[in-house]
């Protein structure tokens, strides 16, 4: 018999690259099946930049869990505080830790409660019993059966950015201290196979009795038994566990009649903020539990996310310095998501954490050229598309945030047009640097209410942006001229279906040394809020 070798190879060839084909498929099929039983969850830290400059700036980084290798541990979420606020705000947190926690238990994280003070309530329960019945771990770590007060020398030098020495009750008068707890609170469920134990001893026995290197610290309160108990943040972390706070589930011992005068809501958010400098990361339960983050109902603070991604004008060093200036003398609570500030770097297109968006009251973007992931993008999108969302705060930048032109990942999104599409601008490239920009009023809009306040004229040393011709929406605030050039706008105002839109192509962090500018921006955050400008409490350091 004749054999045609030609397209016996033919045949073959395609065999094989319908096998490679069906390969590359299957590798791929089996890395999304193996991305999706995980826990994908966004970490936010905070590092120094430089190293002893006492500038921190935002870092969000993806963590991907095995589920059989983490833990939660629900830190003294007790029945009954000696603070009638505290029990409160426990009461209000019990039932959404509660569903993130069923939730992660199903798909196989143990679950560990840990009332302090109270298991022997439990003395009979499977759950107490497992842990008591763990063997001794062979890494048990000298100290792991004692509190910690400070996780290092550094963060002792740094101490608390709140007072808390009063014992932290907000309320008036001030609660009688006491110890009234007795159990955990019944809202949170705790089932057969969960564990029980307030012992930093058995709790590490059961981590290594499971090989867990993850764990999930939620529960009250951050700035003392979270962090310091001996299950606590700082021992999970100087003894080498992989360990978060979810930063929404969790509340402080603060009184706001004390340092630094700040709402009961941001004095938990400064602690936050220390233990992302000093201790470990921070995680929220949205990534979880599907939904926004969780907010107290008296937590009645504007929330503004900020969205930080270029390489030229340090925006990472700029903007949580302006975002903590919002927090302390206006009172808003803000969040920063950080992407790659290097320009190089094959994550530059990476962000994470833009799910904050669905909680938001305004965006304040700083951005040039990237394609963010589909997911983070379209929470961007949902949010301007949004009828109830406030409104936009767009700086320098920002005018090409979504331009690659066409250089981008697969599965990374662009919006080329963003800038005559959401700011009404035409940003067309800039002029040297060098030439001092001269700052002064559009015509006609000398009396603006985000003009208010600022002494005009006023200079800047960043290029000057090429914007004009504008759209006919957009109402000119500020113009910039530089020598032997024609003027151009630097700040203008644009609706974006309802969204109030603020963009102007300063920012570079010289103007942001300029109080003026701070002004200008301060107005604009709100402005595009539809708010007035709050007086700058006289406490507020």
């Amino acid at each position: 018999m004749h054999i045609n070798k030609p397209k016996v190879m033919s045949v073959v060839l395609l065999l094989l690259a319908g096998w490679s084909g069906s390969f590359v498929l299957g590798h791929k099929e089996a890395k999304a099946t193996a991305n999706k039983d995980k826990l994908i969850l966004t970490a936010r830290t905070r590092g120094q930049m430089p190293e002893g400059s006492g500038k921190f700036k935002v870092v969000n980084s993806e963590l991907k869990w095995e589920p059989s290798e983490t833990a939660i541990i629900i830190c003294d979420m007790w029945d009954q505080h000696w603070c009638k606020g505290a029990t409160r705000r426990v009461a209000e947190l019990a039932p959404y830790m509660n569903e993130v926690v069923c939730k992660v238990r199903d798909k196989g994280v143990l679950i560990i409660h840990a009332p302090s003070g109270t298991v022997s309530h439990y003395k009979d329960h499977p759950a107490r019993k497992r842990a008591q019945n763990a063997p001794k771990a062979a890494n048990l770590p000298k100290d792991i059966g004692k509190w910690c007060r400070w996780i290092d020398e550094k963060e002792k030098k740094e101490g608390y950015p709140i007072d808390d020495s009063d014992g932290g009750c907000d309320c008036e008068p001030k609660c009688k201290q006491g110890s009234p707890w007795r159990k955990q609170i019944d809202i949170i469920e705790i089932r057969n196979e969960d564990a029980i134990s307030d012992s930093g001893v058995e709790v590490w026995n059961l981590l290594e009795q499971r090989s867990i290197d993850n764990v999930i610290v939620m529960g009250v309160h951050t700035n003392m038994c979270v962090l310091g108990r001996p299950f606590g943040l700082r021992n999970m972390a100087r003894f080498g566990k992989n360990v978060v706070l979810m930063r929404d589930l969790t509340d402080t011992m603060y009184n706001s009649r004390a340092r630094p005068y700040v709402s009961h809501f941001t004095g938990t958010d400064l602690i936050v903020e220390h233990i992302e400098k000093f201790v470990c990361p921070t995680i929220t339960s949205t990534t979880l539990a599907g939904g926004p983050e969780f907010v107290f109902r008296n937590d009645k603070r504007l929330r503004v996310v900020f969205i930080s991604a270029e390489s030229e004008y340090g925006a990472a060093e700029s903007l949580p310095e302006f975002a903590h200036e919002l927090e302390m003398k206006y009172g808003l609570c803000c969040e920063i998501v950080q992407g790659s500030t290097d320009r190089r770097s094959k994550e530059r297109d990476y962000i994470a954490g833009m799910e904050a968006l669905m909680s938001a009251d305004l965006t304040v973007l700083f951005v040039r050229r990237r394609a963010f992931p589909a997911q983070q993008m379209k929470y961007f999108r949902d949010y301007l598309d949004s009828p109830d969302k406030s409104g936009l705060v767009a700086l320098r930048t920002s005018s090409h945030a979504f331009d690659t032109r066409g250089r981008h990942p697969v599965g990374h999104v662009e919006w080329p047009k963003f800038d005559p599409d959401v700011l009404g601008g035409n940003y067309h490239g800039h002029y040297g640097s060098g030439p001092t920009c001269t700052v002064t009023a559009a015509a006609g809009a000398e009396g603006h209410r985000i003009l208010a306040g600022i002494q005009i004229p006023f200079t800047s040393t960043g290029s000057l942006y090429k914007t004009s011709p504008l759209a006919s929406s957009v109402k000119p605030l500020l113009i910039g001229t530089i020598p032997n050039q024609k003027p151009e706008p630097v700040a203008w105002t644009n609706m974006y279906k309802k969204a109030r839109v603020f963009y102007t192509s300063l920012g570079s962090l010289d103007d942001f040394k300029n109080p003026r500018f701070r002004q200008l921006l301060i107005n604009a955050v709100f402005w595009a809020m539809d708010k007035p400008v709050p007086k700058v409490k006289a406490q507020a350091k």
